[in-house]
């Protein structure tokens, strides 16, 4: 019986010394064996940029607090418009255009109503750049230091640009008595 896997084990060398490479080259044993077994360690890889996109691995983690500088100021996100744009409300009290600079786009997500960081232009006052996000417990604390005024609205879902459609709200009138008793119920009809 021992001899039976013998000359099985042998069998396979030789199966394995003849074969060829995608250049039309003849392996031995050893060069196809290890590149066999490292293809098959290696398997599929860990995966590329769509894989890490999906990970958020800062949550848990504190990070340090960055304060704005001479040419930056703290904005308040008013509207998203797309292609790396967003309309931001400075707390200086200008509303700029800012951009999303590359270290941020498609890494760290912007919505309405966050709190940012952005660098002013020399040459363009109507314009800036989005240089850090703050996460709410960042912005509270902002608040706590007195770097963001106490009106700053931190979390919340409000719709910044709601005042403009004031003119199309509906008024009913107030039900009378009259027509408390013309209500028609349901078992009537």
């Amino acid at each position: 019986m021992a001899d039976f896997h013998h000359r099985v084990s042998q069998k396979k060398k030789f199966e394995f010394s003849t074969r060829i490479n995608r250049r039309g080259q003849k392996l031995n044993s050893t060069q196809h064996t290890n590149k066999f077994t490292t293809m098959a360690n290696k398997g599929k890889g860990k995966g590329g940029k769509n894989r890490r996109r999906g990970k958020n691995d800062n949550n848990s983690q504190k990070r340090e607090l960055i304060l704005r500088d001479e040419s930056q100021e703290y904005a308040q996100i008013t509207k998203m418009l797309g292609n790396g744009r967003v309309e931001a409300s400075c707390f200086d009290g200008v509303k700029r255009i800012a951009h999303i600079r590359g270290k941020l786009r498609k890494k760290v997500w912007m919505a309405q109503g966050d709190i940012i960081l952005v660098a002013l232009r020399d040459f363009q006052d109507e314009q800036c750049d989005v240089v850090h996000k703050y996460n709410a417990d960042e912005a509270r604390t902002l608040v706590s230091q007195g770097e963001l005024p106490e009106s700053a609205k931190i979390n919340q879902t409000d719709t910044f640009g709601g005042d403009d459609d004031e003119d199309a709200n509906f008024e009913f009138g107030a039900e009378s008595d009259d027509e408390k008793d013309d209500e028609l119920d349901i078992d009537d009809i």
